[in-house]
């Protein structure tokens, strides 16, 4: 009986299911089929082998591949990081990384990506395409410029907190106000990007919510950036933990500044 009782136990074990959060880690090695036509379009990558933010990239994605439409491109969307191949890419404009996380590229692969930063393509990189779990260096130098450090959780997870654009004249801040309210996940860093040599363009106001004393970054505590000396147009955002957040009017015309100004 205990022994039956043991084994049910070790049944029930492997059957229950995993945290979405954490799903196995895959490395791709057979590219996806692009459909036909694609010319200078947008690429939506959301390819996860480090924490999963399961509950915003379906909406995201959908929202993403809207905006490319509204600016006249195609889009493509995938996991399937083998697409960063020089055939492949040569068909796109400019790379989203959705909060594509973890070591998601092969060694090939994001040589693939340098060439096409290093060719003049653009990269958007959302959220979590810039937490700590990104370790190679041209990604480190490139894409985020600082290191991801944590950002606050229990009650204080998701908070409202005022967004500050600091270059207000920059084309992905066209249209939008000087400062809004956001409900989000707020990221801090170890350090300001512009210490290696990105454009800072928002900030998050520190007085209008609670970092927590390990997590506060003072006057200056960045949420979205571009890389200026890249030869291709990056862009950070640190913004969108939260599905609303990609409905948010202000959220959506950065966005959609950013992919136009990336995709030149």
């Amino acid at each position: 009986m205990l022994k039956t009782l043991a084994m049910i136990a070790m049944l029930a074990v492997a059957q229950a299911p995993g945290d979405p959060h954490l799903p196995a880690k895959v490395m791709d090695r057979d590219a996806p089929t692009l459909p036909a036509g694609l010319k200078g379009a947008v690429l939506i990558v959301s390819k996860t082998n480090g924490w999963r933010h399961f509950e915003h990239i379906p909406h995201s994605n959908v929202v993403l591949g809207e905006i490319a439409g509204t600016l006249g491109r195609k889009s493509f969307t995938t996991e399937n990081a083998a697409v960063f191949n020089d055939r492949d890419l040569r068909h796109f404009a400019v790379v989203v990384l959705n909060s594509a996380s973890g070591a998601f590229m092969t060694s090939g692969q994001q040589a693939a990506l340098e060439r096409f930063v290093a060719r003049g393509g653009g990269v958007a990189a959302l959220h979590a395409a810039g937490d700590d779990s990104h370790k190679e260096p041209w990604y480190d130098a490139t894409i985020i410029g600082t290191t991801f450090i944590g950002h606050p959780g229990g009650d204080d997870h998701i908070q409202s907190a005022k967004v500050v654009v600091a270059q207000p004249q920059h084309p992905v801040m066209a249209g939008v106000p000087r400062e809004w309210m956001l409900r989000d996940e707020w990221y801090s860093f170890s350090g300001n990007p512009a210490a290696r040599g990105m454009t800072v363009l928002a900030q998050v106001d520190e007085a209008s919510y609670r970092p927590g004393a390990k997590l506060a970054m003072g006057a200056a505590h960045p949420v979205m950036w571009v890389n200026s000396h890249a030869k291709g147009r990056v862009f950070y955002s640190a913004l969108g933990h939260e599905p609303e957040a990609y409905d948010d009017p202000n959220v959506h015309r950065v966005l959609t500044n950013a992919i136009r100004w990336a995709a030149r």
